[in-house]
């Protein structure tokens, strides 16, 4: 049964903000929540079924406060609407809050609801595992809130370090001494340094004694005291290398750990680390796990079509 629900507009501005550029905004949430949005004045008329149209309102209350604010982003209105979805509280604030400012001056907030999740855990707890697939700013978050504690000296240094494990090629075969080795496991991480503090600022870093980068297996032995520690790519550490990473952990110390569990490139007989330490440790106090998905990824929008595409397939072959 169809209901109709309204909502008014404080003034044109702040109506125009919630529609968007073109009605942009406005087709979104009708698309979404399958209603008819009808306007007279400043007052809205949503009609449809009651679940779509509650959500409908949910969303338009938290796009007016946020058209007060600013001009509503993409992003913004992506996270918006999967909170109405959901049926959470929307926190506007939250949305805006931002993560870090890059060394060219661009202020980062996530991009969605679950990179927003991603980033509240990290700051509340102690250890927290990034779980999803490529694309969902899992290492990058990680390195911005990284770096802004090191800069506002909540920590005295950080590491990055991340298995050595890559498909047909090992550390032995690479040119170089150890850090040419591992410079091509490690250009991601390095990447989002460069985009946080600007070009060979790391290596810097590096001769103060603030910055450390190296493989998982040079962890061994040592306790890691007020650090930011960032294990990258963890789905290829094994169950050994993992437990003895995790114990690594001294005082006031931050440990984020991320990967992608469909992309093992571990052989075919040897356990993943991360998979089984998401199942040991998913009820210990201080350890938050955030799973992203394919909503969350933020680079061209074809990568998520791919991304459901592969695991649409692999749910089909297992069925199967």
């Amino acid at each position: 049964m169809k209901v109709t629900k309204e909502k008014s507009f404080d003034n044109y501005e702040e109506l125009r903000g919630v529609f968007g550029e073109l009605d942009a905004n406005i087709n979104a949430i009708k698309s979404e929540f399958c209603v008819d949005i009808l306007i007279s004045d400043r007052v809205v008329k949503i009609i449809g079924e009651e679940d779509g149209v509650d959500k409908t309102l949910n969303a338009l209350n938290a796009l007016g406060e946020l058209a007060r604010r600013q001009t509503v982003l993409p992003a913004q209105l992506n996270m918006i609407m999967d909170g109405a979805k959901s049926g959470e509280e929307i926190d506007i604030d939250g949305i805006l809050r931002p993560v870090a400012i890059t060394a060219s001056g661009k202020v980062i907030t996530p991009k969605t609801l679950g990179q927003r999740k991603y980033v509240d855990a990290i700051e509340k707890n102690s250890v927290v595992f990034g779980v999803g697939p490529a694309g969902t700013g899992k290492t990058y978050l990680a390195v911005a809130l990284a770096v802004y504690a090191l800069k506002k000296r909540k920590v005295s240094r950080i590491i990055l370090t991340r298995p050595a494990v890559e498909a047909g090629e090992k550390l032995g075969f690479l040119p170089g001494d150890l850090n040419e080795k591992v410079d091509p496991y490690l250009r991601p991480l390095f990447d989002a340094l460069q985009d946080m503090l600007g070009a060979d600022a790391h290596i810097r870093l590096v001769e103060r004694g603030e910055l450390e980068i190296a493989p998982l297996a040079y962890m061994r032995g040592r306790t890691l005291s007020n650090s930011f520690i960032i294990l990258d790519e963890a789905q290829n550490a094994t169950k050994e290398q993992m437990k003895m990473f995790l114990t690594r952990m001294g005082e006031n110390s931050k440990v984020v750990v991320t990967g992608d569990v469909t992309q093992i490139d571990l052989p075919s007989s040897v356990t993943s680390g991360m998979k089984h330490a998401l199942e040991v440790l998913k009820d210990v106090k201080g350890i938050d796990i955030v799973r992203l998905t394919a909503k969350d990824v933020v680079r061209h929008e074809l990568v998520t079509r791919i991304i459901e595409a592969y695991e649409r397939f692999e749910k089909e072959d297992k069925n199967r």
